[in-house]
C-alpha cells in the first residue's frame, strides 16, 4: 500500500471531535460531524459541522498491454453521471471496492478477472488520491497492470451486483487524447491514465527488469 505523505504543517493531532452522528444508512453511510480545527494564524476554529459520507475505500488498476501499446477499459452505468454527464455511461477503469482489511493490490486482481475477464501479470504501484475530500472519505488506490489486450472483450461482471460492463480496447494514445478531450472524464480513469502517460519508460523498464510473472 502506497505510503501517504504530508505537506501540510497540521496533522490529526490539530483537529478535535466532539460528536459522530449516522444521519443516513443506505446503499452508502452519511455521518455528521461535530468538529474544531487548529487556524493558520493561531487558536482554534469555532465548532463546525460538517456531513461526510462513508462509502468505504476502493483499488483501481489501469490494464495496460507494452507490447501492442493498449489499455483495456471498462463502460459502465453510473447514477453520478446522469445529472452532468455526456452520457450516464462512463469510460472507466477497472476498480472495486474493499473489503475490511484486504490488500488493495488483492482487489484489483480479483476485479481485473471479475469486470474483464484477464489475467494481471506484473503490477506498477501508482498512488492514491481523494476523489472527494469536501464530502467523501473514500481513499482509491491506483496500479498499472500488465495484461494481454488480445484476450480482451465481450460483457462482463456480477450479476448477483447488478454489473453490466462492456470491455473497451484502445490504443494508450488514444486513451490519453480522450483524456485530453474530455471523453474520458471520471477521476481514477484521468488520473490513472495521465500518470501512465507520464511514467510509461519507468514502467516499462521495470517491467523488463523483472521479467515475466505473475502480480506480486
Amino acid at each position: 500500500m502506497t505510503k501517504l505523505q504530508n505537506s501540510s504543517q497540521f496533522s490529526h493531532q490539530d483537529v478535535e471531535i466532539k460528536d459522530v452522528e449516522d444521519v443516513y444508512q443506505g446503499f452508502f453511510k452519511m455521518q455528521r460531524y461535530t468538529l474544531r480545527h487548529r487556524l493558520y494564524q493561531g487558536g482554534w476554529s469555532n465548532w463546525i459541522q460538517r456531513e461526510m459520507m462513508d462509502r468505504g475505500h476502493a483499488a483501481g488498476i489501469l490494464l495496460f498491454d507494452p507490447k501492442l501499446d493498449q489499455v483495456v477499459l471498462v463502460e459502465q452505468f453510473r447514477i453520478g453521471a446522469v445529472e452532468t454527464g455526456a452520457s450516464p455511461w462512463l469510460l472507466e477503469i477497472v476498480a472495486g471496492m474493499l473489503d475490511s482489511g484486504q490488500p488493495p493490490l488483492d482487489v484489483a486482481v480479483r476485479e481485473a478477472e471479475e469486470e474483464a475477464g484477464l489475467t494481471v501479470k506484473r503490477v506498477f504501484s501508482c498512488n492514491s488520491f481523494l476523489p472527494g475530500a469536501g464530502g467523501l472519505s473514500e481513499r482509491i488506490h491506483l496500479y498499472i497492470g500488465e495484461v494481454d489486450a488480445s484476450q480482451a472483450g465481450g460483457v462482463h461482471g456480477l450479476e448477483k451486483e447488478n454489473e453490466d460492463i462492456l470491455v473497451k480496447v484502445i490504443s494508450r494514445e488514444q486513451a490519453f487524447e480522450w483524456v485530453q478531450q474530455g471523453v474520458i472524464d471520471n477521476a481514477a480513469a484521468v488520473i490513472a491514465i495521465q500518470w501512465l502517460q507520464l511514467n510509461l519508460q519507468k514502467v516499462r523498464q521495470q517491467w523488463q527488469n523483472d521479467g515475466d510473472g505473475d502480480a506480486q
